[in-house]
């Protein structure tokens, strides 16, 4: 497009036609003299009319295992992929959920055209709730994904406030100057889609969640055809999936586990099924529910979020269970052991899961025996061993039979393998490579793979939340930082819980909390009560008697030291009946309980 004003564009017209004008070489010379003053001026602002740069801004995903978000910019347009959440780590005490930092949409509430969802996980729809009350945008996603979203917008009580779009593979939505294509991928959720995002600087390919399955349960392979298509045409960047960029060779198709349970269930022979798995995994549950109805046992399921994405599955077409097959589990008793399949939250050995209250005998309905036959079909996320680990231990305390990922195949991942990144690059041939979602050991590994494929290191871009990655279509590059980082839920409470909470928090949790309570009389200005001491999460009081005596003189004596002006001036007082107390503990128990002065005026 030439946004040259009229005259200009006439003059340039007039000034190369004069420069083939027939005639003696001297009347040409002033043409050509003003065509090479004009050049320099012209060039770039045709070359920036047409490449118009784009803005790539991760908020989440990068350098970490969750909260996935991605704003890409173009001019005074701009939208979201995917707005998810992780969960808290042992360092968070309280913490509920994390969230990505929405300051910078928040001021550019006005620039937002739309929000892309990628496929229905947690760590990419779990955050979308908290962003909508703070923006309006139509969100765009597969039948499952806005499936899903759904249940979290009835949560919110925002149901019917929100545009939400059902989008099908080889469709594209505008955004402003973009657009955005989704492709179909395979992973460990129905609706799992890719993106081609057509940009005025260059097509950017972004693969979301990843791998290739050749067989897969839905029937519906990776569209490799069309992201051969777009490499054929040139891709300027690729932004693909690097979880599993550690792993050699290709990730197995979800069928191997299909066989790993056809031969568990005749193992189990007279005993009740209980099985453990994702909730979201609908590849697996369909699985589990097809082998059932060829056994001749029936289905019941357990777990809040499990019963939400079944029910959606099944409302979507996404799962076909035999009539009669799925039981209420209020039912479930009424059937003999032999007779059960139960499929069940808790593989990752949540706390206050399904599977763990089962574990802990703390289950209304469920009582595990030695007639239980338990599958736990998840790999441990990170961190989560311990707990998975202790589940089994009460399990088998029980007497059931217990089989997990470490024996059997009953787990495959979901995501891309070290071959199906080397694929992926092959087919887009990308100049540009960012890898994405992945602690930075998963980013590096990519990068690697990328360098292996031909991609020059000067093009790849390893990045961290709060970049800004501009592209004009000839260069790539981190130009600036925005706000960025994360927002910690704890119960209602939405970013009220930061560094200093839960640093207090720590502090409480590993040495415990020592108050010192004094009254004193505002007209006289002398101590009537106190100083009195009181120790939670300490020491056990009956027992530190002589401890106790000891801190109470301590503080008596720092009163006793403390001027007139000292006992008005409540601050300074509290520092120092703070710092005396706690000379005194660590030197005679080497720890530092937190210490809150009280005084209390009569």
């Amino acid at each position: 497009m030439n946004n040259a004003k009229p005259n200009e564009r006439r003059k340039r017209f007039t000034v190369r036609h004069s420069g083939h004008r027939s005639g003696p070489r001297k009347q040409n010379s002033h043409a050509a003299n003003q065509l090479q003053k004009q050049a320099p001026a012209q060039q770039p602002k045709r070359r920036e009319a047409h490449r118009t740069p784009i803005r790539i801004i991760p908020l989440g995903g990068l350098n970490e295992i969750g909260k996935n978000m991605t704003v890409f910019e173009c001019c005074n347009d701009m939208f979201i992929l995917d707005c998810g959440l992780a969960f808290p780590d042992a360092d968070m005490p309280g913490v509920d959920i994390v969230l990505p930092d929405f300051t910078y949409v928040e001021r550019n509430a006005d620039k937002l055209r739309g929000i892309i969802i990628t496929h229905g996980h947690e760590d990419h729809i779990g955050g979308l709730a908290y962003l909508l009350k703070k923006v309006s945008a139509p969100v765009y996603g597969s039948g499952m994904a806005i499936g899903l979203i759904k249940h979290k917008l009835e949560e919110h009580g925002m149901l019917g406030k929100v545009s939400l779009n059902v989008m099908e593979p080889r469709k594209t939505v505008k955004l402003g100057c973009m657009a955005v294509e989704f492709i179909k991928v395979n992973h460990s959720i129905p609706g799992a889609m890719g993106m081609a995002i057509h940009t005025p600087a260059g097509v950017l390919v972004h693969t979301g969640d990843f791998k290739v399955d050749f067989t897969p349960i839905d029937g519906g392979p990776i569209d490799l055809a069309r992201f051969g298509e777009l490499g054929s045409r040139g891709v300027l960047a690729l932004m693909t999936d690097s979880t599993n960029a550690e792993r050699p060779g290709y990730t197995q198709s979800e069928h191997k586990v299909g066989e790993s349970f056809e031969k568990l269930f005749t193992k189990a022979g007279q005993r009740r099924i209980i099985i453990a798995t994702f909730s979201s995994n609908i590849h697996r549950v369909q699985q589990i529910i097809n082998l059932a109805a060829k056994n001749g046992r029936k289905v019941a399921v357990l777990g809040r979020s499990m019963i939400n994405v079944i029910s959606t599955a099944l409302e979507l077409g996404y799962l076909e269970v035999p009539k009669n097959t799925i039981i209420d589990i209020e039912n479930m008793n009424q059937y003999p052991p032999e007779q059960i399949v139960l499929i069940t939250t808790g593989s990752q050995g949540e706390p206050m899961s399904a599977l763990t209250r089962m574990a802990m005998n703390d289950h209304k309905k469920v009582n595990i025996t030695p007639m239980d036959f338990i599958i736990i079909s998840a790999t441990p996320i990170p961190g989560n061993e311990k707990h998975v680990t202790k589940v089994v231990n009460e399990l088998l305390r029980s007497g059931a039979e217990v089989v997990y990922e470490a024996m059997y195949e009953v787990h495959v991942s979901g995501h891309a393998c070290q071959e199906e990144l080397k694929l992926m690059m092959a087919l887009t041939r990308p100049k540009y490579f960012i890898p994405v979602h992945g602690e930075y050991k998963h980013l590096i590994k990519a990068r690697n793979i990328a360098i292996e494929m031909g991609i020059p290191q000067d093009n790849i871009i390893i990045g961290s939340i709060g970049n800004v990655i501009e592209t004009d279509g000839t260069f790539m590059r981190v130009v600036s930082q925005v706000p960025a980082g994360r927002v910690l839920v704890d119960g209602l409470g939405v970013g009220d819980v930061g560094s200093i909470v839960l640093r207090d928090r720590k502090h409480l949790a590993e040495d415990g909390l020592i108050i010192v309570v004094v009254g004193i009389e505002k007209a006289s200005n002398t101590i009537v009560a106190g100083p009195d001491i009181i120790s939670r999460g300490f020491v056990y009081v009956r027992e530190a008697e002589e401890l106790m005596v000891q801190a109470r003189q301590v503080m008596c004596h720092t009163l006793d030291e403390c001027s007139a002006y000292e006992l008005k001036e409540w601050t300074s007082l509290k520092t120092k009946l703070r710092d005396a107390l706690s000379d005194f503990i660590y030197s005679k128990t080497k720890r530092s309980p937190m210490i809150l002065p009280i005084i209390m005026e009569i």
